[in-house]
């Protein structure tokens, strides 16, 4: 018997201007990274820079390849 899948992979990454938007084969949104580069303001609002921001949403993409490692 096989479990279908609630996101279907593959995951993909949209970039928007402050953010990544990690986003299921079906086109439903799963994760948003918001970053800041200008150093002052993302001090103050807590972001990341883009290029961390941009990694931690390539990390999120992997998850489902994780999973399938049993």
């Amino acid at each position: 018997m096989t479990t279908r899948r609630r996101y279907p992979a593959p995951w993909r990454i949209e970039e928007n201007p402050e953010s990544y938007v990690v986003v299921d084969s079906l086109g439903q949104a799963l994760a948003h990274v918001y970053f800041e580069d200008e150093s002052i303001r993302r001090g103050i609002t807590k972001r990341l820079n883009q290029s961390d921001a941009y990694q931690l949403a390539r990390a999120i993409t992997r998850i489902p390849a994780l999973l399938q490692r049993d």
